[in-house]
């Protein structure tokens, strides 16, 4: 399993994923799951992946594949006109590759199912961010929908809908991102350190910040175990319970 989330600010965009794929008790391997690409001064487009370590690995390949060779297809990430018809390529190529996969009906296509976050900036055009479906159909975010997270979303998603702000600075935005994985982490084997960090600023048209947070980060213990504590003088502080006197035996 995995986990990634993809957040759109009013000053840009955030991504985070984990790196943990292959979760057992003794088999534990880590694939880095975020690619970036930048054409500086015309388009950033960053892509994270959830499912089928081959399917996504193989989606990732064609995109950089068909990047070396322009002129053999109709488009590729550097020659697309908007993040829209990106979003439309990455689609199709998860499309593409799954069907090659398939051996035949919709059980063997759910073998090699796979989901993706992808999002950038064009040239002329504002950021924007898309979640793509195995199918190849996908979805933008919106001010009703601002984030996107795919992979073991659950644990982390209630700490995104109570804190999320869209004119949070980067730095609070990856803090926020970072509790979300902490709670993740903690509830689930399947997802764990490291963790890749991506951040893009509005109209740079390239690159900002990225980190990976290592599994002895005292940045993400002092978060881990600050959150922990918070919880619990939280919990504390609420008015107890009380049984009604007809409850009572």
């Amino acid at each position: 399993m995995t986990y990634c989330v993809g957040l759109r600010l009013d000053r840009g965009l955030v991504f985070m994923s984990d790196t943990r794929t292959n979760a057992g008790v003794d088999n534990i391997s880590t694939f880095r799951k975020m690619t970036s690409w930048e054409k500086p001064g015309d388009r950033v487009v960053t892509l994270m992946t959830a499912g089928n370590l081959a399917t996504t690995q193989s989606v990732v390949s064609l995109l950089d594949e068909r990047m070396k060779a322009p002129g053999e297809r109709s488009s590729t990430i550097f020659e697309a006109p908007s993040m829209f018809q990106v979003a439309r390529l990455v689609g199709q190529t998860l499309k593409e590759v799954i069907q090659s996969n398939a051996n035949s009906g919709a059980r063997a296509d759910a073998t090699f199912n796979a989901t993706i976050i992808v999002g950038g900036q064009i040239k002329g055009s504002p950021p924007r961010l898309f979640l793509i479906y195995p199918e190849g159909n996908f979805i933008e975010a919106s001010d009703d929908t601002p984030f996107f997270q795919i992979g073991e979303t659950k644990y982390g998603r209630p700490i995104l809908v109570r804190a999320y702000d869209p004119d949070m600075a980067f730095e609070d935005a990856v803090k926020l991102l970072l509790v979300s994985f902490d709670s993740t982490i903690k509830a689930n084997l399947s997802v764990g350190l490291p963790l890749d960090v991506q951040v893009y600023a509005t109209d740079t048209l390239r690159l900002g910040p990225k980190q990976r947070i290592e599994r002895d980060d005292p940045y993400f213990e002092t978060v881990s175990n600050g959150w922990g504590d918070a919880l619990k003088q939280a919990f504390t502080s609420l008015p107890d319970f009380r049984f009604a006197e007809s409850d009572r035996t």
